[in-house]
């Protein structure tokens, strides 16, 4: 009888993605959405934060509709639109960096910069009070 290998039996390493599997580009989306938001996450915060000044000249009670429409569009964005741009940012990071998830991966990093769009586009077409 012979005698077996006391490693016949040893658990195998983990099955590592080979490069093949690998998505090479799969950082891209996600770092440029890292970097356009660096800098639109704070313009968005500011701007959006001192739109509430725009009701300056009129008051609170005699601004017209759409001020307060635009205010309330920009202050509710900016609240929950945090949690949507997290969350997609996330996302574009988190998912597995194959190519099966590379679209999804760009369209997560690309709505994780329309919440600071959108506030910045309403702070800058503020309707006049």
């Amino acid at each position: 009888m012979s005698q077996m290998s006391p490693y016949a039996f040893a658990p195998q390493p983990p099955a590592l993605l080979q490069p093949a599997d690998r998505d090479p580009w799969a950082w891209v989306a996600p770092a440029i959405a890292t970097a356009l938001l660096m800098f639109l996450v704070p313009a968005a915060l500011l701007f959006g934060g001192l739109s509430a000044m725009a009701t300056d000249s009129c008051g609170p009670d005699d601004c017209s509709q759409a001020l307060m429409t635009s205010l309330t569009l920009i202050y509710g964005t900016l609240f929950f639109g945090g949690f949507l741009t997290f969350g997609a940012w996330l996302t574009s990071w988190l998912l597995p960096w194959t190519p099966r998830w590379s679209v999804l991966r760009a369209w997560a990093a690309a709505v994780s910069l329309l919440p600071p769009l959108f506030v910045l586009t309403l702070v800058f077409t503020l309707p006049a009070g």
